[in-house]
């Protein structure tokens, strides 16, 4: 009986333990599943970690903004009807974002955005700046478009000045055709592509709307009604919208309002972090340009020819038109206006850059052929309010690049596991786009008119 007894005992303590390691294999899959994967680090940045959730929840949104900007260039194109130009365009426009929306493609943009923002938090900590909390809430309300304080006065923006007043070396070389440009753009030939171009990020700068709709652009002309009050929009007002959005975007994307305070914050940090390294730098809106004309021609042979007519004397202007290959500059003596490192080509630029106001080059080769360049300006000149941005963003990018290449930056190819598939590009979209495939692949028929045939009479 004791005998029994033990057996029993260990057959009872035996199956408890089977069913505790099941009960508890069962539950470690559960919480490994919806919990311990997704704070698996996709990447560690110097010690910092990017969790799969907080990856996972950046790229539904950025999804979304990329499937809201299809449907917006999806109505837009609607409104020009069945013209050929347009649907070609926005049939352009819509294979473009479909393409971004690639698992690979979209996650690793995502990531590379998360690793900066990372990288930026880290070099604000070293400087000392910080992002409170009160700005955070602002950032969020003006996204709202609730101004506690009253709408903000738009910047003035920069504008370019004239050349400046030429001097006599500059009267001479000008004299009597050639006139400086105010706002001149490069001859399209001689367009730089080299250089670091800065590739446009997908993290969202606005609040998206949760879910995209196809709205049909209606075709009836709207009647006129009567002119609403508007109603003030009021802090009670923008709590109600904020909230609804903020549960849409949990609803739909499972992005939290932990995720939206996270994003505006760095928006914040790497504004702060932006403007001091740039007046680390001394970036400021102007630049160093010179004023170049070219006379450009196929083969070395030819520019030895219009080096030495140069040097007995002849007319640039003249040489320009009888030799330069250049169409849009020949008939204004190569006039390229004024132009800043880094928008022509390397040896071009170099060269450039080197010589005097009033010197001539000896020929130089490009791509495009041999240059004899004449330098008519060279000076410290304003930027427009585009072209500071641009040279900002550059100079940015390339301090980041520098960062990034010095910290200790470890992608895990985990990543690609938890790249989401949602938000989708919408299936009338791609019904849309097949039908304008179709139409436009079909060659137009020119319409014939129907001649009557004339009665032929028989002979007598």
């Amino acid at each position: 009986m004791q005998r029994e007894q033990l057996q029993s005992r260990i057959i009872t303590i035996s199956a408890i333990v089977v069913l505790v390691a099941v009960i508890g294999l069962i539950v470690y899959g559960v919480l490994n599943e919806r919990v311990l994967k997704g704070l698996q680090p996709v990447a560690v940045v110097d010690g910092d970690k990017i969790t799969a959730n907080d990856f996972q929840a950046q790229v539904r949104l950025a999804r979304q903004n990329l499937v809201s900007s299809a449907v917006q260039t999806y109505q837009f194109g609607q409104m020009f009807g069945d013209n050929p130009q347009f649907m070609s365009s926005t049939l352009s426009q819509l294979y473009q974002i479909q393409s971004q929306l690639e698992p690979t493609t979209v996650g690793n943009q995502v990531l590379e955005q998360m690793i900066q923002d990372k990288l930026i938090r880290q070099e604000a900590k070293r400087r000392g700046i910080t992002v409170t909390k009160d700005e955070v809430d602002k950032a969020i309300q003006e996204a709202f478009g609730y101004f506690p304080n009253g709408t903000p006065t738009t910047e003035p923006t920069l504008e370019s000045r004239p050349t400046s007043t030429l001097s006599a070396l500059q009267m001479t070389l000008t004299a009597p055709t050639v006139t400086p440009l105010v706002t001149p753009t490069p001859t399209a030939t001689l367009t730089a592509t080299l250089g670091i171009t800065s590739t446009a990020t997908i993290a969202p700068t606005a609040i998206p709307s949760a879910t995209a709709t196809i709205t049909p652009i209606p075709s009836a002309t709207p009647t006129s009604a009567p002119t609403a009050t508007p109603t003030e929009y009021t802090f009670e007002g923008y709590q109600g919208v904020y909230k609804t959005q903020v549960a849409n975007l949990k609803t739909n994307l499972n992005f939290s309002e932990k995720n939206l305070n996270y994003l505006f914050e760095s928006q914040l940090y790497r504004k702060k972090v932006t403007d001091a390294v740039l007046k680390e730098l001394n970036v400021t809106p102007e630049e160093e340009e010179v004023w170049a004309r070219h006379i450009l021609v196929p083969d070395e042979a030819t520019a030895n020819i219009v080096e030495q007519k140069l040097k007995d004397g002849e007319d640039w202007n003249a040489l320009a038109a009888q030799f330069s290959t250049d169409t849009s500059t020949k008939d204004q003596g190569g006039d390229l206006g004024w132009f800043g490192k880094g928008k022509m080509v390397a040896t071009f630029e170099d060269a450039a850059f080197k010589l005097a106001v009033g010197e001539i080059s000896q020929p130089v080769q490009s791509d495009f052929g041999w240059h004899i360049i004449q330098v008519l300006g060279h000076e410290a000149r304003p930027l427009s309010t585009s072209d500071y941005a641009t040279y900002k963003q550059t100079r940015f990018d390339e301090w980041i690049k520098e960062l990034r290449d010095k910290s200790k930056v470890e992608v895990r190819d985990v990543w690609k596991e938890f790249v989401p598939s949602d938000p989708a590009f919408p299936s009338d979209l791609e019904s849309y786009m097949q039908q304008v495939q179709q139409q436009l692949s079909q060659p137009t028929q020119p319409v014939v008119p129907v001649q009557s045939t004339p009665e032929v009479q028989p002979t007598q």
